[in-house]
């Protein structure tokens, strides 16, 4: 969680031995709370420990090990709109989708090679929701036109919903703030996605 220290508290009178300034024990720091929660004002010893307290829990890594992989299955289904769709539009909507996903995949390797992330146990990708089975993307990719179009649209529908479902998870679970600006940037991407796939089923 990031902290931010009120202007009260940006220094302290006596100090002049070059250190960094730091809030007195007296003087109230503005903790921003989670989505949908309220702010917090925390003594300076609780701020030390909540700014300290951002090493990544166990959450935030299966989020990012689960998501990478989850993009991976989008990109496939993008992958196959260019020769199967029948609809410009699915065609435009499912390039969006691969040039968002693509480097959301690169920045979540990133961070997990800069968290050691490769030293912790891969999560169980069949449980992830949203995903599509192999029959369904097997009669994805048998389909052209019109039937490709209502599948596609159906199928990653579902697929970023159940983005959304991983993102809320991090969010309420995760403890690092780069997790958390993370799911946040997917989850508001996703949901102005499904709003978009939603209007081209009508």
């Amino acid at each position: 969680m990031t902290v931010v220290v009120s202007a009260l508290a940006l220094c302290s009178c006596d100090a002049d031995d070059g250190a960094p300034p730091r809030p007195s024990e007296g003087q109230g720091v503005v903790a921003p709370g989670k989505p949908g929660e309220e702010a917090r004002t925390l003594t300076a010893d609780e701020a030390r420990e909540e700014t300290v307290a951002d090493t990544p829990n166990s959450a935030d890594y299966s989020y990012v090990q689960r998501m990478i992989h989850h993009h991976q299955q989008a990109l496939v289904m993008t992958g196959l709109a260019e020769e199967h769709a029948g609809s410009p539009s699915v065609r435009r909507l499912a390039a969006r989708i691969s040039a968002g996903q693509k480097p959301e995949i690169e920045a979540m390797r990133g961070w997990l090679k800069s968290n050691d992330g490769d030293e912790r146990a891969a999560h169980d990708h069949t449980v992830m929701p949203g995903m599509a089975t192999e029959a369904q993307l097997a009669r994805l990719r048998a389909a052209r036109g019109a039937e490709f179009d209502r599948l596609f649209l159906d199928l990653m529908i579902v697929h970023h919903q159940g983005a959304l479902t991983m993102a809320t998870e991090a969010l309420t679970d995760g403890n690092n703030v780069r997790v958390e600006e993370m799911a946040t940037d997917v989850a508001a991407q996703q949901a102005a996605e499904i709003d978009r796939m939603r209007s081209l089923r009508t």
